[in-house]
Parts: C-alpha cells; sequence; structure tokens
C-alpha cells in the first residue's frame, strides 16, 4: 500500500482526528491511537486499522511514554486546543527536537494562532466563521447546516491527511518533519474555494438559495415521486435540460418518449430566473406522477442528468456502486465506503477488523518500542498506562 511502513500517531480525540488516522491508516499507514486512561469506551467510531495504546498523560512518567513514542515516529496527530501540548510538555519544539524528522500534525478548530485560538467550537462554529454556512439553505429560510461533514470531515481530517502526505513527501527530499497548522475554518473556506473563486462566473444572481447551484435553479434541485422517494436532476447545460424536458429513445423497434414528457416552446426559458419558482412547482407536480424507480426506467441511459436519491442504507446495493464494489463489509457485517481514490499499484486495503479496545495493544506497542516488560509493569503499577486486552470466553 502507498504509505506502507510509515509510522503514525494519533492522540485520541471526535471526529476529524480519527478520521485523519482512518484515512492513513487504510492506505497502509500503522497507526497507534494513543487514548485516555480509564475511558468509558472510545469516542472513534473510525478506528479501523488502528492499534490503542492507553497512557496517563497526567503523569510524568506517561509524559516520557510518549516522547519515546514519538521518536520512533513519522507522524503524531495532535487534537487539542492551542497550548494544550505545550502544558504537558509535549510541544513540536520539544518532539521535534528529539526526532527532527516528525511531522507534527495540529489539528484544531481554530488554528495556532488568532483570537479564537483557544476558545471552544464544533463543525457549525467552524463552518459559520469560515463564511461558508452563510451561503448554504432555502431561499427565504434560514442558513442550514450539512451535518458535520464540512468542517470536521472535509476541511478537518481530510484536509490534515493531504497535509501529511505532502509533508512526509517533501520530507523524502529535505529529510526534516515540520508543524502542520490545520485548521478546520481555514480547511472548510478551502474547500469552498470556488464559493469565492466564481464571483464573476454566471452562476450567482441573488442571495442563499436563489441561485444556480443552491436550490434555486429548477433544473438543479431533488423531486419527490409518488412513491415518497426523490429524484436529483442536475440539468444544467441546454443540450441536458433539453433531454430532462423531453426525448425520445429507441429500444429495439420501438421508440419510447423519455423526459418529463413537457413541452420545451411552451415552457420560460432555461434561463428565465423570475420564472424558476413556477417552474419548479412544474417539476414538483410532474415527478409526483411516477414511482422513483419508474422515473428511473425513463432516464437511466439518458443525457439528462437525473439520478435516483439512493437511500443512505441501499447506497451499497446501487447496481453503479455494486460494479466497483464502492462499499465492504467489516467482520461484524457493518457496511462502510472503501477508501478512495483507487490507486492502480498500491491501492488501500481497508482492514475489516473490528475497532480496538482502549489499552488493547499498549504491552504489544510497548514491547516494539523497546520497554522491558519490567519497565512494562512498573508503568502499569504507577497508573501511567493501562491494558485491556480482550478477554478470552472459554
Amino acid at each position: 500500500m502507498a504509505l506502507k511502513g510509515v509510522r503514525v500517531l494519533e492522540l485520541a480525540g471526535l471526529a476529524p482526528a480519527p478520521y485523519c488516522g482512518m484515512i492513513l491508516a487504510d492506505f497502509g499507514a500503522q497507526v497507534i491511537r494513543v487514548d485516555k486512561m480509564k475511558s468509558i469506551g472510545p469516542a472513534d467510531s473510525m478506528a479501523r486499522g488502528k492499534r490503542s495504546i492507553a497512557i496517563n498523560l497526567k503523569s510524568p512518567a506517561g509524559v516520557t511514554v510518549l516522547k519515546k513514542l514519538c521518536e520512533k515516529s513519522d507522524v503524531l496527530i495532535e487534537p487539542f486546543r492551542h497550548g494544550v501540548m505545550e502544558k504537558l510538555g509535549l510541544g513540536p519544539e520539544i518532539l521535534l527536537r528529539d526526532n527532527p524528522k516528525l511531522i507534527y500534525a495540529r489539528l484544531t478548530g481554530y488554528g495556532q494562532l488568532g483570537r479564537y485560538a483557544t476558545v471552544a467550537g464544533h463543525d457549525i462554529n467552524y463552518l459559520a466563521l469560515s463564511g461558508v454556512l452563510s451561503r448554504l439553505g432555502r431561499k427565504h429560510e434560514k442558513p442550514y447546516m450539512p451535518i458535520n461533514l464540512l468542517a470536521d470531515f472535509a476541511g478537518g481530517g481530510l484536509m490534515c491527511a493531504m497535509g501529511i502526505v505532502m509533508a512526509l513527501f517533501e520530507r523524502a527530499r529535505s529529510g526534516q518533519g515540520q508543524v502542520i497548522d490545520s485548521s478546520m475554518v481555514e480547511g472548510a473556506a478551502y474547500v469552498g474555494s470556488f464559493l469565492w473563486t466564481s464571483q464573476n462566473l454566471p452562476v450567482w444572481f441573488t442571495s442563499r438559495g436563489g441561485n444556480l447551484l443552491d436550490g434555486g435553479a429548477p433544473f438543479y434541485d431533488t423531486y419527490k415521486t409518488s412513491d415518497g422517494r426523490f429524484m436529483a436532476v442536475g440539468s444544467i447545460e441546454p443540450q441536458f435540460y433539453s433531454t430532462l424536458l423531453k426525448d425520445s429513445k429507441t429500444v429495439g423497434d420501438e421508440c419510447q418518449k423519455s423526459g418529463l414528457g413537457l413541452d420545451e416552446d411552451k415552457l420560460p426559458g432555461q434561463m428565465s430566473v423570475p420564472d424558476w419558482d413556477e417552474m419548479k412547482t412544474l417539476f414538483q407536480d410532474t415527478f409526483l406522477k411516477k414511482t422513483q424507480a419508474e422515473w428511473c426506467k425513463i432516464f437511466d441511459g439518458t443525457e439528462a442528468c437525473v439520478t435516483p436519491v439512493v437511500e443512505f442504507m441501499d447506497a451499497a446495493q446501487h447496481p453503479h456502486n455494486a460494479d466497483r464494489a464502492s462499499y465492504f463489509k467489516n467482520d461484524e457485517n457493518e457496511t462502510s465506503p472503501g477508501p478512495a481514490p483507487i490507486l492502480s499499484r498500491t491501492p488501500a486495503i481497508p482492514s475489516r477488523r473490528r475497532n480496538p479496545l482502549i489499552g488493547e495493544h499498549t504491552e504489544e506497542i510497548l514491547l516494539e518500542h523497546g520497554f522491558s516488560e519490567e519497565k512494562i509493569s512498573e508503568l502499569r503499577s504507577s497508573g501511567s498506562i493501562e491494558s485491556n486486552k480482550l478477554q478470552s470466553n472459554l
């Protein structure tokens, strides 16, 4: 795999850091999650391919253990607020002094500098501060957040993973590690770069929810079908729009009508913005006349850019996704999306094993890093580490 041999320490956190670590693990990195001791259970639902060590970082001995682990690691993923690691004596100036090749990735909401650097927040706050949230939502409605995907995962975990890979690539030339300041505010804004760079393009006409790509256009929206499901319409280009309205296709010796069955010549022009609301009502009334399956039969194979809104739990079974084996099941029969993108020579191979227990691999990891069994026993007795091996039912 592409990241085979890369050793990663991921300090346990919420959402973005676990996702970052999972990406690296999927593509071959050896990821060790450093958990807090006496935790009720891991909040990390994205722990596939990782091992767990439980360390008490409030004890000097625990801090020493982490320092020693960092000496033999390539990457440290740190998800705490600004200043926390420095208070523990684990700031980048110390760890990079001991291991100049270390990539020290600091993944936070607001970044290491700025007046919000030490302030608490969540995805919605980071997305709000980025400016992107102000553009999301329906016309005449309040801004609407898309779960916690844009800041936590796209702008946070994914951007941080990209930064780590770039730093590893640069290190191959320079031999030097570096610090990555990964801010979810900036990451979300960067993901939304198109919102800024497209300001002079004819896709923005008015405020939120009234534009070409944000739900304002009748040909770029979702519509309910007679069975309570939905179709997604993305017929932007004129030729696709014409196919959406009315088209014909030959099946065998028969000519079958396709599209919505509407006469384009009797309708307002596609880009007649004042008529968009009326057109959306017409499209919705039309889609309500058939089931999702019936519309799929009409539009599949056409150039209308119309697809079903596949239910979350049905995505893996959709024929296209099944053709590509885009989803996989782990050993506990849970379905997940496979890693992307697909590399031709060194594709990712996600682990199918269950997620690790907190501290499940503590002793194993310490032995690998040169700790003696006597030292491990001493650390355990002093409360500096914790071991939680899976107990056999025999």
